[in-house]
């Protein structure tokens, strides 16, 4: 049954990555809605809320989505519950990340956040943690982005970020 449990981890995970995809491409598509004017307000600011309340808010979008499978069993339930919960602090981080610190961002070619708000991508690159949807669906936009700007950032580590 811990097979299933560790299925069910992936499975989870990468789903979540693909609701973050939808979700964020939807909130492009209709600005005028309570998310989407929370959207377009992190636009104009271009900057994360910190890793923790980034973690809060795609935690508080997702929890339903993770007590189902608990009438399964309780290894799926766990599974898939840590599954959504590792993804949620890995896209706050990485959304953080590429609004810091997006050379860091060695899991893709291109930081593809940092390039949709560079460049004020609004029908491109909606991954946030990865970038695989943005090429499954055709949104993936290569670009030169790198250039002196994120060359002449000063040296940091992974953790120096704006946690809170």
């Amino acid at each position: 049954m811990w097979i299933a449990a560790i299925v069910c981890f992936f499975a989870a995970f990468v789903l979540a990555s693909l609701v973050e995809y939808w979700v964020h491409r939807k909130m492009h598509d209709d600005p005028q809605s309570k998310l989407g004017a929370r959207h377009l307000d992190h636009h104009k600011k271009n900057d994360g809320q910190g890793v923790f309340w980034e973690f809060l808010d795609y935690l508080k979008g997702s929890f339903f989505l993770m007590l189902p499978m608990f009438l399964v069993s309780w290894q799926m339930g766990l599974g898939w519950t840590l599954g959504g919960i590792f993804f949620a602090i890995f896209s706050a981080y990485a959304h953080q990340l590429q609004h810091e610190d997006p050379t860091k961002c060695f899991w893709m070619k291109m930081p593809v956040h940092y390039v949709h708000h560079k460049y004020g991508m609004w029908h491109h690159n909606f991954g946030l943690a990865v970038d695989w949807w943005d090429h499954v669906f055709g949104t993936y936009k290569a670009m030169d982005w790198l250039d002196e700007q994120e060359l002449s950032r000063p040296p940091r580590n992974y953790l120096q970020l704006r946690w809170w």
